[in-house]
């Protein structure tokens, strides 16, 4: 048997170690709140991931209250705004960017549609496990945290909203953004690291929101990723949206891909298995033939894939029978380059600026007609991210995007 079969061999049965370990009973934290002990019970008995129920949720109280039972929340996104500037009236300038304009006039009529993918920085892992050792602990803070995340949402306004490592949707994201006309999908991770951190609040997963004023739901769908046949701790959350101003719709898919260096090989099995589901759920939803490599319904697939460009899942998303391209790489003069970064951290073992973060869509029927620039290194500081000023290690990407005609 070559080395290389070997080492394949090997990666196999180490994977079928970790997921059965992963079946194990949880070693929860005894500070973990009701919702973690719910679904660390929910864990032992199901191998899909199911999502946090929210009765067992405390509102946050800044942002919502009970009224006659329902959770209230301030239904005005202005104000929401100001609000959340009010509480971080100390903080230093918020980072400045602006939207480069790229129309070339073959889009459909009507207005484009926003989109935001965004690593948010989930809170047990920003104060618990992630070491940012240039970061102050205040700024790790939730109760500034919070405010940041939301302003940044509330700034760009995006119709669709893509998000990772969420664990605060039951309490905080998922009423404040419902109170504003936004639906949503939320899929927790099946064993989150969240759950090893004294106190966490359940664990954190991938969130999709969509403004109903623009939307309409057809179909959804929670996917947990699968390397080689077996289950993966990844997951991503799709959903197909008719839009209310063209008439058309379009699938829309938002997920995290295993972290850290070495684990190459399974961001790419993990992003095939990804790709694969897209294709049977578009050409499911257009009604077209098994194998057809062009359905008519486009694609947006956002994502922190923890991959750079070189790497073996960018190169299959680049080259897929879907026909999908980046959106970033708009920024670049020749079109064809990512940015230079959408993280930049230092941790204990260094400093770590890479571009990892993706908006993917379908080149053949989506144009893209404006890209969010990227901050400079002047702007983000030398203690990089997170900070006072941004609440995530990793930078938010806006898009506008119109369907071609």
């Amino acid at each position: 048997m070559s080395s290389s079969c070997v080492h394949s061999a090997v990666q196999r049965r180490r994977l079928k170690v970790r997921v059965q370990r992963s079946n194990l009973t949880p070693q929860v934290c005894p500070m973990g709140g009701g919702a973690t002990r719910l679904y660390s019970a929910l864990t032992q008995t199901s191998s899909s991931p199911l999502p946090l129920p929210p009765a067992d949720t405390n509102l946050d109280p800044d942002f919502c209250k009970e009224k006659k039972g329902s959770p209230v929340c301030p239904p005005d996104p202005v104000e929401l705004l100001r609000q959340c500037e009010e509480a971080l009236r100390d903080r230093p300038p918020r980072l400045h960017r602006t939207f480069i304009h790229l129309g070339d006039g073959d889009g459909a009529p009507g207005s484009p549609i926003r989109v935001m993918q965004w690593n948010i920085l989930a809170q047990a892992l920003g104060e618990g496990l992630d070491s940012f050792v240039r970061c102050p602990l205040e700024a790790l803070s939730w109760s500034r945290r919070k405010h940041l995340i939301l302003e940044e949402i509330l700034t760009y306004r995006p119709h669709i909203v893509c998000l990772q490592e969420v664990d605060h949707y039951f309490d905080t994201f998922q009423p404040v953004l419902a109170s504003m006309g936004y639906s949503s999908s939320f899929c927790p991770k099946p064993w989150s690291p969240c759950l090893d951190v004294e106190g966490n609040n359940g664990p954190d997963g991938c969130a999709l929101f969509f403004d109903q004023g623009r939307f309409e739901l057809q179909d959804s769908a929670n996917i947990r990723l699968s390397a080689m046949r077996i289950p993966t701790n990844q997951v991503a959350v799709v959903n197909t949206l008719r839009c209310r101003t063209t008439g058309r719709s379009v699938c829309v898919a938002v997920t995290h891909l295993k972290a850290r260096s070495g684990w190459e090989w399974l961001r790419s099995a993990q992003g095939s298995d990804l790709l694969r589901h897209l294709q049977n759920l578009v050409q499911k939803q257009a009604g077209a033939p098994t194998g057809d490599p062009e359905p008519d319904i486009p694609l947006l697939i956002c994502g922190d894939f923890n991959a750079v460009p070189t790497e073996e899942v960018y190169r299959r998303f680049s080259t897929s029978p879907l026909g999908l391209d980046s959106a970033y790489k708009k920024l670049s003069q020749d079109g064809l380059t990512e940015p230079q970064y959408t993280t930049w951290k230092i941790r204990p073992t260094g400093e770590c600026c890479s571009t990892l973060d993706y908006i993917w869509y379908s080149q053949d029927t989506l144009r893209v007609d404006a890209v969010l620039e990227m901050p400079t290194e002047e702007q983000i500081g030398p203690n990089r991210l997170p900070s006072f000023s941004y609440p995530s290690d990793h930078l938010s990407l806006v898009c506008d995007f119109s369907f071609k005609e």
